[in-house]
């Protein structure tokens, strides 16, 4: 019987262990609401640091054609975030890119954040 004692009690003790161990994990690993909401901010800003002076609202004080309103990224083959991360780093057309002036993930920050402003159709709230 002592035996069985000392065995269930090494089993609560890594059963502990495990829960304790999967907490910490999964605080680390899944970002937080506010982690997602500072990534979110820094897609804003680096897009009004970069982009909004020719993109003031979406629009294009350039070419008219060349919005980042919905519509015409997908006219334009721009449908998905990864598409528009590449124009951000390495331009199109008479755009110039971004590339050195952004720093590593900084072109899916604002990719991201204009493709959630094109779905609102850049309604902000």
């Amino acid at each position: 019987m002592k035996h069985f004692v000392k065995i269930s009690l090494l089993f609560k003790r890594i059963f502990y262990i495990t829960i304790i161990i999967l907490f910490f994990t999964s605080s680390i690993l899944i970002p937080s609401d506010e982690s997602i909401a500072l990534s979110k901010t820094k897609g804003e800003n680096l897009f009004i640091e970069h982009c909004a002076g020719c993109h003031v609202n979406g629009g294009n004080i350039v070419r008219r054609g060349k919005t980042l309103k919905i519509s015409a990224l997908k006219r334009n083959g721009l449908d998905d975030p990864e598409k528009i991360a590449k124009v951000a780093r390495l331009g199109t057309g008479i755009m110039s890119g971004y590339e050195e002036s952004l720093t590593k993930g900084d072109d899916q920050l604002i990719a991201n954040w204009i493709w959630e402003q094109a779905q609102k159709a850049w309604i902000q709230g």
